[in-house]
């Protein structure tokens, strides 16, 4: 159902998660699972610290965009922060889906700090049975 595209882009995305903070012109990347499960493919995104109201989920075509912002949650104005170690900022990650989902009934549900995406596999995708048909003996009558 997972389509990858790049083997270096994980690298690359540890790379950036370890060593740079998410703005909204370079996100970091967020951890993910995908599974099917029945009939439905299942996308489970870790956003830990972050309200839903900060969390947007798009679809154009087969191409699965979720971004979203954690911000501070001490008014820096009236605190002084003596350690910061969870990440701030924006994080964003782009999944392609196979063109097997039906990407119009998509989904959403956010429990725990963790956004879970349901979608369900295409009644074209999935497998039937054909029958076959019996026509009984046929014969050739040669004129």
């Amino acid at each position: 159902m997972l389509m990858r595209t790049d083997p270096f882009r994980e690298l690359d995305r540890l790379t950036q998660q370890l060593l740079t903070p998410g703005t909204w012109s370079r996100p970091s990347t967020m951890p993910m699972d995908a599974y099917r499960k029945g009939d439905e493919f299942v996308v489970a995104f870790d956003l830990p610290g972050v309200a839903t109201d900060a969390i947007d989920i798009d679809v154009e075509r087969n191409m699965l965009t979720v971004r979203a912002e954690r911000r501070p949650a001490v008014d820096a104005d009236d605190a002084q922060m003596e350690l910061s170690e969870r990440p701030l900022g924006v994080f964003s990650r782009q999944v392609m889906l196979a063109d097997t989902l039906d990407t119009e009934h998509i989904a959403a549900d956010y429990d725990a700090g963790v956004l879970t995406l349901r979608i369900p596999i295409a009644e074209r995708a999935k497998p039937r049975k054909v029958t076959i048909e019996n026509r009984g003996d046929r014969k050739e009558i040669n004129s």
